[in-house]
């Protein structure tokens, strides 16, 4: 093609003059029909073989310029500024390399600002696969949508509902539903307001709370004028004073928590639960496929979940199975260099990090990292310490390990891991020693929650800044606990199981950064320690791991009159 593009340059045995406002562009027929299903019809068909000059209306020759280097460069420069006109051009002239080139600049420019725009542009000139991204994208952030974009007041009544009436729409309380439709209202009050009744009855009425639901939905103005909204919103303050569950289906989360595995009734356990925050309930996936196992680490990468090591009772393990989620089966994949059980793991960088454990013989400083695009598992350096029942994370490109146990005594040391390097540096020690401890990222800082200090079980946390490389107290969780699950889900943080001191138990509760407090939330069906945790996300399956509420929306009173 090098060739090619320097004889065009050059002038050199071209067969044909591309016109555009004037400006020639001489050609190739032949390069420009490997690229263009519109030119091989123009050269083959809609003109004589002898035929040379060629007038292309309806496009600037700063487009046809672009087109014309691609077919020979398979290369163009997708910028904000030319990437719809780019789009159209190509889409005229069937030039789908481009077309696909300017679709993943789109999907990469997605913002809560520009998002109903790219669905609409998408939309029209039927690029299917960007249109639903972006159609994603709006539903996982509604919130900061309905908010702040102007695209957003410029929706048609239908659009707002094919956004709204979705299980996927990503908002904690259905209140900002409310308000968004309120909003959208206001912007052209006296056209919309007349769809007031379709909005309302899209909305999750009976998930809002009683008093709100009574005192701003039903005294609102726009509510109190349509007999519809009336007997819509009696309806559904009816079914809530009643307390009749089920009325109407939560929302889809836009992520599941998942536990897996752990000790169970004096044994290990191949139990998964999937939590789902919306509905506040955790459900049974078991797929009895996969072995119980126990002291294990759990990750989430490329839409399969990953458990690594761990222990049966009998055998410590050094095999790494893989849940594919979308078809809910088991596959084994290349085994780590050694045993290791009471093991810590984590995700950087596309790569799985398994740090330390207990081979059998002894607790181990060995860590080692596996790449999934070759199945392959390579040891890295070595910890400065040894390390079982530690717990990992990551944080502005490295990895960070704290606490566990040597053999000897429980550790309150923590490391961190530079992959440029390959190196481990201590950092500061925790104010505890925390074996059997949870380690998670969030809120920019590096937690580290309960564990066993070597007398007893802890409730209490600590968080550590990587910028000032210290450790500063947070409030405690409501109850002491070790070997538990943990993960970070809808902004908070939550601790899943573990032992309390005198027993395994069930009991989950989450911390909110926000008002630095810990709550209670649903207990899972059964009692474990030694479980792992991870939080999926992006599935397009993701229904099949959620709650299920079959019952339908309240009516919108379709046979009464409207006022």
């Amino acid at each position: 093609m090098a060739v090619y593009n320097e004889l065009r340059l050059e002038q050199q045995l071209c067969d044909a003059v591309i016109r555009v406002d004037n400006v020639e562009f001489h050609v190739h027929k032949i390069i420009l029909c490997n690229c263009s299903s519109y030119f091989k019809e123009l050269f083959t068909h809609w003109s004589t073989p002898d035929s040379r000059d060629f007038d292309i209306p309806n496009v600037t020759a700063d487009m046809m310029k672009l087109i014309i280097d691609f077919a020979y460069t398979d290369s163009v420069l997708v910028t904000q500024d030319n990437v719809q006109e780019l789009f159209v051009a190509a889409d005229q002239f069937n030039v789908m390399g481009i077309v696909k080139v300017c679709c993943s600049f789109l999907e990469g420019q997605l913002s809560p600002q520009n998002c109903i725009g790219i669905w609409w542009f998408t939309g029209f000139h039927y690029t299917p696969e960007t249109n639903h991204k972006a159609f994603l994208f709006m539903l996982n952030h509604f919130e900061e949508i309905a908010a702040t974009s102007e695209e957003f007041l410029l929706l048609s009544a239908g659009d707002l509902v094919k956004i709204i009436e979705k299980d996927q729409l990503n908002v904690k309380q259905e209140e900002t539903v409310f308000e968004a439709v309120l909003r959208w209202i206001a912007h052209e009050n006296e056209e919309r307001r007349e769809y007031i009744p379709l909005l309302l009855s899209n909305i999750r009425l009976a998930l809002m709370n009683p008093d709100y639901l009574k005192d701003c939905v039903r005294n609102n103005d726009l509510a109190k004028a349509s007999k519809k909204c009336r007997l819509m919103l009696d309806r559904t303050m009816k079914a809530v004073l009643h307390q009749q569950s089920g009325l109407v289906r939560p929302r889809l989360p836009p992520a599941i928590l998942f536990a897996v595995g752990g000790w169970s009734g004096g044994s290990p356990t191949n139990a998964i639960e999937a939590y789902d925050v919306r509905a506040d309930l955790w459900v049974d996936v078991t797929n009895n496929e996969e072995a119980p196992r126990a002291y294990h680490g759990l990750v989430f990468l490329n839409s399969s979940v990953y458990c690594v090591g761990g222990f049966d009772s009998v055998a410590l393990f050094s095999s790494v199975h893989r849940f594919d989620l979308d078809t809910h089966s088991w596959h084994e994949v290349s085994q780590m260099h050694m045993s290791r059980c009471y093991v810590s793991v984590t995700v950087l960088d596309g790569c799985i990090y398994a740090m330390g454990g207990y081979d059998g013989h002894e607790r181990l400083r060995t860590a080692e990292r596996y790449q999934p695009a070759i199945n392959q598992w390579t040891l890295i350096a070595t910890m400065h310490e040894q390390r079982s029942d530690a717990s990992c994370t990551t944080l502005h490109g490295k990895v960070y390990i704290c606490g566990g146990f040597t053999g000897n005594e429980c550790l309150s040391s923590a490391e961190c891991y530079d992959p440029e390097t390959d190196q481990w540096t201590l950092i500061a020690s925790m104010g505890n020693r925390r074996s059997g401890i949870g380690v998670i990222t969030y809120a920019d800082h590096i937690f580290a929650v309960g564990g066993f200090s070597g007398t007893s079980r802890l409730q209490t946390a600590e968080k550590y800044n990587p910028h000032t490389d210290t450790w500063d107290d947070v409030p405690s969780m409501l109850s002491p606990r070790s070997n538990f699950g943990i993960a970070v889900l809808d902004d908070c943080l939550f601790v899943v199981g573990g032992f309390n001191g005198l027993s395994t138990t069930h009991d989950v509760e989450c911390f909110d950064a926000k008002t630095g407090e810990w709550s209670a939330v649903c207990d899972m069906a059964i009692t474990r320690s030694a479980l792992s945790c991870c939080v999926v996300y992006g599935l397009t399956n993701l229904a099949e791991y959620a709650a299920r509420h079959p019952s339908p929306q309240l009516s919108t009173g379709e046979d009464d009159d409207v006022e």
